[in-house]
């Protein structure tokens, strides 16, 4: 039986502020945990429009206020963070948020409030200072979680800083958690130490993330706000709009795909540095009258009606630790085609032979090969509804938040029960 634990979890995200699958994973885990009866304090930013301390859902949730200090970051600092321009602000509030964080710890909440914590949860290089400075000031384990890596996300090298950061975190853990197979040999083949990695795969929410909850009204709104009729296909994208997401190659497949299945339509949902690149792109290549952009940032339900209403999903991803969407979509028995190339955690998910298909495994370098996956799910009617059910029975049996925290407890255990 695993012991009741108190918990220090440091995320840059939570809600109400979730920017993308960071927040959603902490925040899904402590509601698990919280289920579990472990006592579970989150530390988090606090752009100066939220409450510093509030209780939410049973999770004592700490945002210390930031105040600006980039103004003097520049004179304190090494070349390379003056080299950040308009991102220094964005590194000074990050620095500024793990420093905050630690001293109320160890000013006021331990001393004065009494707090005591068996494990210091820190997730991603966002909270890895407070990991680092709190493992030098405390006896407290820690368990640092790694979602995706400096040198993954920029697809090259990235910032020598967040790379050292990750390293240093991960070398002083007592445990390192990533989310994918595939993310653990990405992190052996930097180095690090592959004895001291544990691997557990992300959750959805399938009771929230299920066909059952949109109504068909719901469903036909959406498809009308894009022009797309009860015998078209609905094709989805949604995520960031940016390089590593690959979907200005999912735009350059678009042209086989639609002369293949002409009763076809894209919509594109999301936003991005990329945003005016791909609407630009859709005109060259002659399809912004088939291809349809959203480019917000969905609210939750809003996202989950437009999962109802497509007909399949697709993330060309060049580089994917996991990629919460795809469960998401496969909650709600749409077929799925993935970038399955370098690092992709989305090949764990999507099973793309035998009987339980699910989907399609693709080169997201290679728009014809991505074209290929698309086409292949849309030709075959009764297979694309055969991998959808199977779809679903997968997130059932492997993707659900409670089995997550099951297998995250017993990594927590372990290293709380060890430094006992």
């Amino acid at each position: 039986m695993v012991p009741l634990l108190n918990i220090a979890m440091f995320t840059w995200e939570y809600p109400p502020k979730i920017v993308g699958g960071l927040g959603t994973y902490t925040f899904e885990l402590t509601r698990q945990l919280v289920k579990m009866e472990h006592n579970i304090n989150v530390f988090t930013m606090n752009d100066g429009t939220l409450m510093p301390r509030e209780l939410m859902g049973g999770v004592d949730v700490h945002r210390p206020k930031l105040i600006d200090i980039s103004g003097i970051l520049p004179e304190v600092v090494t070349e390379e963070i003056r080299r950040l321009g308009p991102g220094m602000n964005f590194f000074s509030n990050v620095m500024l948020y793990n420093m905050l964080t630690c001293t109320k710890i160890v000013n006021d909440l331990i001393p004065q409030e009494k707090k005591s914590y068996d494990l210091l949860s820190v997730h991603d290089w966002l909270s890895a200072m407070a990991g680092i400075m709190l493992k030098g000031n405390t006896t407290i384990p820690m368990v640092f979680h790694i979602h995706s890596t400096e040198k993954g996300r920029s697809l090259g090298s990235g910032s020598r800083i967040i790379n050292d950061l990750e390293k240093k975190a991960a070398k002083l853990a007592d445990r390192v958690v990533t989310v994918s197979y595939a993310m653990k040999e990405e992190l052996i083949s930097y180095g690090y130490q592959s004895d001291k990695i544990d691997v557990v795969w992300n959750g959805v929410d399938a009771r929230k993330y299920a066909p059952e909850r949109v109504s068909k009204d719901k469903v036909s709104q959406i498809r009308a706000k894009y022009g797309i009729g009860p015998d078209d296909k609905m094709i989805l994208y949604l995520g960031r709009l940016t390089g590593v997401k690959g979907v200005d190659r999912l735009l350059m497949a678009m042209p086989h795909v639609f002369s293949q299945c002409p009763k076809s339509k894209l919509v594109v949902v999301g936003k991005g540095e990329l945003e005016g690149e791909l609407v630009r792109l859709a005109e060259t290549l002659g399809i912004n009258n088939r291809v349809h952009f959203n480019l917000n940032m969905l609210p939750e339900e809003e996202r989950i009606a437009h999962y109802a209403a497509c007909d399949m999903a697709v993330f060309p991803s060049l580089y994917e630790p996991f990629g919460i969407v795809a469960l998401e979509a496969m909650a709600f028995k749409k077929p799925i085609v993935v970038g399955a190339r370098g690092v992709s955690g989305l090949k764990e998910i999507v099973i793309a032979s035998g009987p339980d298909q699910c989907g399609y495994h693709i080169n997201p370098y290679d728009p014809r090969d991505i074209a290929w996956g698309i086409t292949s799910t849309l030709m075959d009617e009764k297979h694309l509804r055969s991998m959808g059910e199977k779809a679903r029975e997968r997130v059932l049996s492997e993707f659900t938040w409670e089995r997550v925290a099951g297998k995250i407890m017993e990594v927590y255990a372990k290293v709380a029960d060890g430094k006992r």
